[in-house]
Parts: structure tokens; C-alpha cells; sequence
């Protein structure tokens, strides 16, 4: 993609995101372009939609994969008015999303009272001292099924998809 191309499409998602704030939304946008031109755009619905997951970033991934009855997106590039949060990486992540461009910066969006930072510093806190702990309970062997029991029924599934 040649730089004409993505300053482009970064001026679409400018506009994306200050259209949805005129629109009960957050002021962010995104677009996926897969590799052969197609496009898909999303915009942050978390307050309009009470869905604290429907940021920008996942909802153009949504809505790429609904349209082209995929989940995975190898190829695109996903294009964003603001540099994405760890939510929206870990989804173009397993989307198989190619590259990641984006416009401002974490540090424009914490000047307007998004403080990503919070979600990029849990990820560097030790797992001990971490605001929200997550941790790991084995069933008793007396348990019903043993916590590997999903994995054991997936791995014996002929007919499933692997992602």
C-alpha cells in the first residue's frame, strides 16, 4: 500500500470518528482493507450499544468477517483514527489482520479522558500485583470432567474448523 493510499484511508476513518461522536458514539473509527481493495468500516458503539467490546477496531473486523462470511482477515490492513487499544490488538490478532496503521496516539486519546494506559500497564504488572487478579482453579479429581475435558471433545471432532 503506497502512503497516498493510507493517508487516505486514515482520513476516512478521521471522519468515521467525528461523524459517530454526532451520533452517540466515541470518537474513534476503522477500517479494514483486505488485499484485493475491499473496504469495512466500524465505529465505537460502547456507550450506544452498553457493549464495553464494540470499539472501533473490532467492530470493522465484525463486520469484514459478517460480509465476507470469514473469521479470519490474513491480508487487510486495518486502519484506525487512533492508535488501538490491547482489546483491539488481540482481536486483529486473531482476525490474522496483516498490519495495523493508525493516526493519533494513546497519549492524544488519554488528553480526551481515554486512559489506555491502564490496559497497556496491567499486561507489564506482575500477574500477583495486577488490579484484576486471574487465576487458574483445577477441578478436584472427583470432578465431573477435568478441566482438559473441551479440549479432548475438540480434538476428536472431525468435522471442526481449526483457527
Amino acid at each position: 500500500m503506497n502512503t497516498q493510499d493510507e493517508a487516505r484511508f486514515l482520513d476516512q476513518t478521521v471522519a468515521l470518528a467525528v461523524a459517530n461522536v454526532q451520533n452517540d458514539g466515541g470518537p474513534f473509527g476503522a477500517l479494514i482493507v483486505t488485499s484485493d481493495g475491499r473496504s469495512f468500516s466500524g465505529v465505537n458503539r460502547v456507550t450506544a450499544s452498553k457493549d464495553p467490546t464494540a470499539h472501533a477496531e473490532v467492530m470493522a473486523i465484525r463486520n469484514a468477517c459478517t460480509a465476507l462470511q470469514t473469521f479470519e482477515l490474513s491480508g487487510s490492513t486495518l486502519y484506525t483514527s487512533c492508535e488501538p487499544c490491547p482489546l483491539c490488538v488481540s482481536a486483529a490478532l486473531w482476525a490474522r489482520v496483516e498490519s495495523v496503521v493508525y493516526a493519533a496516539d494513546r497519549f492524544d486519546a488519554e488528553e480526551a479522558g481515554f486512559d489506555d494506559a491502564v490496559f497497556y500497564n496491567y499486561f507489564n504488572t506482575p500477574v500477583d500485583q495486577r488490579s484484576m487478579p486471574v487465576r487458574q482453579v483445577v477441578p478436584p479429581v472427583e470432578a465431573a470432567l477435568p478441566a482438559s475435558a473441551p479440549f479432548n471433545a475438540w480434538r476428536t471432532l472431525a468435522a471442526r474448523v481449526d483457527y
